[in-house]
């Protein structure tokens, strides 16, 4: 076991419902979440519990020292490896669900793409909500949002409400093909153009 492995296990094992993975994700599924983070211009990016930091290494790769990369991360063990790796980011240590006030506070009017790693099928109806809530409100009007699921957890009745919920928020929201070589295997959601 890694010791990035090690760490996210640990953590899971502490408050599994905050932390959500037992095993950074994949460089496939990286790749696959991260697809709308342009290759050209100034965007900004958004990433939500970035944890170890699988995505945030793919999302420096495509910004290539561009635009601007912001994470928020509630784990505070997590954010103090995080921004050890990537001095580049500009880490909050918060909840997600304060995403519109954390961005105010950085001069951010609406961000690009918001990428996301949240356990979304492991919150209470209220809090996936609000989440939802601050990640839309977050968005500029062309703005994309993408996040994953466990292909397991796919049937679950809170996995359910959260797609319900990505449709009512979001014009466009579209499945992607199962990451199989992740632990545990996940697919993507990418949704567009958020319903104000």
């Amino acid at each position: 076991m890694t010791s990035e492995s090690a760490i996210l296990f640990g953590q899971f094992l502490r408050s599994p419902a905050a932390t959500g993975a037992v095993a950074p994700s994949s460089r496939r599924l990286s790749e696959a979440v991260c697809v709308p983070v342009p290759e050209r211009g100034d965007p900004v990016v958004v990433e939500l519990g970035p944890g170890t930091g699988p995505f945030t290494a793919e999302i420096q790769r495509r910004l290539g020292g561009r635009g601007r990369h912001l994470a928020v991360e509630i784990n505070s063990r997590l954010a103090g490896r995080l921004a050890a790796r990537y001095p580049g980011v500009e880490l909050m240590v918060d909840d997600a669900a304060r995403l519109p006030e954390l961005l105010a506070g950085r001069g951010v009017a609406a961000a690009d793409v918001i990428v996301s790693g949240l356990p979304w099928a492991a919150f209470p109806p209220a809090h996936q909500a609000g989440l939802l809530r601050a990640v839309v409100a977050s968005l500029g009007p062309g703005g994309a949002f993408t996040t994953f699921s466990y292909v397991h957890a796919r049937a679950l009745p809170a996995a359910l409400r959260f797609r319900r919920g990505l449709c009512r928020a979001f014009e466009e929201v579209v499945a992607g093909r199962t990451v199989w070589r992740n632990l545990p295997p996940a697919f993507v959601y990418h949704a567009r153009r958020p319903r104000r």
